[in-house]
């Protein structure tokens, strides 16, 4: 025999409030002091009591559920995001559902989640102007919120600028001295992939330069342990740029597999700044993005609008973050080595003389 489910009745009379009241806890309604808060609270933790989704849903009234839909969570920055979301929404009283597209249909993916009846979604994919302007009217009136979308598109967004991290990332190898650059861009469906790739080139072609080579991946490890091996081992260039932590992961092995000497006989530059990068063999020097603060503004935004609230515009900037994968070239480092002998061999002369 199965247990009776608990209900907002059994909640209001353990804590000796009405009906009305617990539903106003449970829809976080200002008009309930702190003190009855607690106690009905209280009450539902100690009678185990879950609120009931499916009946929220079916009622049409406010489930206090968001959706996610996101690219492959097996690639570190869609998964810190996602983490990064979820607490936020936590700490405010939301549920997370999370569609992942792997098929590159994101409508089908959009659909998902708005047959749970979520309240407001959040969109981590890369999509063109086009392609979000969609998205939106299949959304109807919900409040949507895109993570990953061209700048000009007609849409909310709460996204890093592209531009100014993968200039920053040129700036700093060419002051290092460097002018034999590759590039190992995304994959050329992504919108963030295309504008680093793009800003890459247009950085490198105010200094003179253009690519030593220019591979892609698809954010993959593999993908870019796969893409050096076609420059190794009499290819290389003498640094090389990366669109994210993950591949540039993939392109250390290959070097490493090879004996090529990171920074001694190539500089590497990632892109994100995921928490793994500061542990890489040697630390890599990579554009910052705060992917968990980006997270939590995208939620921060979104309850903003499901409130009739103005959204905060806090800017969202990148930055450099220089670890050990980067040096100056080494035919315009001082050989010590070399250096020391030379010196000795003077002192031998001059001793003789």
């Amino acid at each position: 025999m199965t247990s009776r489910s608990v209900t907002l009745d059994d909640v209001a009379q353990l804590a000796g409030v009405s009906y009305q009241t617990v539903s106003r806890v449970l829809n976080r309604s200002e008009q309930v002091s702190a003190r009855t808060r607690e106690r009905v609270e209280a009450a539902m933790q100690q009678l185990n009591y879950v609120p009931n989704r499916v009946a929220q849903q079916l009622a049409g009234k406010a489930t206090r559920t968001l959706g996610l839909a996101t690219s492959d969570l097996a690639l570190m920055a869609p998964a810190q995001i996602a983490s990064a979301i979820q607490q936020r929404a936590a700490r405010a009283g939301y549920h997370l559902v999370i569609a992942m597209d792997s098929g590159h249909d994101a409508a089908a993916t959009v659909n998902e989640l708005l047959a749970q009846r979520v309240d407001g979604l959040l969109i981590n994919l890369p999509l063109d102007a086009d392609e979000a302007q969609q998205i939106q009217l299949l959304c109807g009136g919900k409040p949507v919120l895109f993570l990953d979308v061209e700048p000009q598109a007609a849409v909310a967004q709460c996204q890093y600028p592209n531009e100014s991290g993968a200039r920053a990332a040129v700036e700093h190898l060419v002051a290092l001295g460097h002018r034999q650059i590759g590039l190992l861009s995304g994959p050329l469906r992504s919108v963030s992939a295309r504008q680093r790739e793009n800003a890459w080139r247009q950085a490198l072609a105010d200094h003179q330069l253009t690519p030593h080579c220019a591979l892609r991946g698809d954010w993959s490890a593999q993908s870019g342990y796969q893409a050096l091996l076609t420059q190794l081992p009499d290819d290389l260039p003498q640094a090389l740029l990366v669109a994210n932590d993950q591949m540039a992961l993939g392109a250390m092995r290959a070097l490493h597999q090879y004996g090529v000497a990171i920074p001694g006989e190539i500089s590497v530059v990632g892109y994100d700044d995921t928490a793994e990068s500061a542990w890489y063999q040697p630390p890599l020097t990579t554009v910052r993005q705060d992917l968990h603060y980006l997270g939590a503004q995208s939620v921060e935004r979104m309850l903003a609008r499901l409130q009739d609230e103005e959204a905060p515009d806090n800017a969202l900037e990148t930055m450099l973050v220089i670890r050990e994968t980067t040096a100056p070239p080494a035919d315009e480092r001082v050989d010590v080595v070399a250096l020391s002998r030379q010196l000795q061999e003077i002192a031998r002369r001059l001793a003789g003389k």
